[in-house]
């Protein structure tokens, strides 16, 4: 038995259970796609190894395999089909674009389609990270200005490091790194670098082929 024929319902239930990335209870199927898949149907699909089902009591419990997870893929670059309606159709123009963005972009589909819980974590992660580097780029601005006689004095980086005790190198060189790349700091060589301390060495922020030692901020 080949996975290639498969019903409008059959592959129903595939994308489905994509969407979802989890194991689906058939009343919670039914609530998605309009129907169980119970009888001729899951047996199919378990045959063809694309459903990976079992039972919970009275109820069914289905769960895409991995051979499911490839068949969605290929699913991405399938031929419009000559009978599809309209809706079909729409769908797979859909699954055609989302394969090109895949492609440019080196992701599969399990980076796009994953457990609402699971992503939802990921989310707050995200705004977590986000937060905490809005945070180190106030305190390096903050730093620099208890530093600076005048906004847009070059103070040494060393002397900001001081400032900064209290942040990770690594988070400190990120976030001056983002900072400097979106043009809100300057960041330049000590053009006499004989003047230079071991801490101002070591201070230092490799970015463009070259070492900054000084740092700039313009503005209030």
């Amino acid at each position: 038995m080949h996975a290639d024929g498969l019903t409008v319902k059959e592959r129903a239930v595939l994308f489905a259970l994509l969407a979802e990335a989890r194991e689906l209870a058939n009343p919670d199927l039914e609530k998605r796609v309009g129907f169980r898949l119970t009888g001729k149907e899951r047996r199919k699909l378990n045959e063809l190894k694309l459903v990976d089902s079992s039972k919970s009591g009275r109820t069914y419990i289905h769960e895409l395999s991995d051979a499911g997870w490839r068949w969605c893929a290929d699913e991405l670059s399938a031929p419009q089909r000559a009978r599809a309606l309209s809706m079909e159709r729409a769908l797979y123009g859909i699954l055609a674009a989302l394969r090109r963005y895949l492609d440019s972009t080196g992701q599969g589909l399990a980076d796009i389609f994953r457990p609402e819980e699971q992503a939802g974590r990921e989310q707050t992660r995200q705004v977590q990270v986000q937060d905490e580097s809005a945070n180190i780029a106030q305190r390096i601005v903050a730093g620099y200005r208890a530093l600076a006689k005048e906004p847009g004095e070059f103070v040494k980086l060393s002397a900001l490091r001081s400032e900064l005790s209290a942040i990770s190198r690594s988070d400190a060189d990120m976030a001056l790194d983002k900072l400097y790349r979106s043009q809100r700091i300057n960041l330049i060589p000590q053009a006499n670098q004989l003047i230079l301390s071991e801490a101002d060495h070591q201070a230092a922020l490799r970015i463009g082929g070259e070492y900054k030692n000084l740092i700039s901020i313009e503005g209030p």
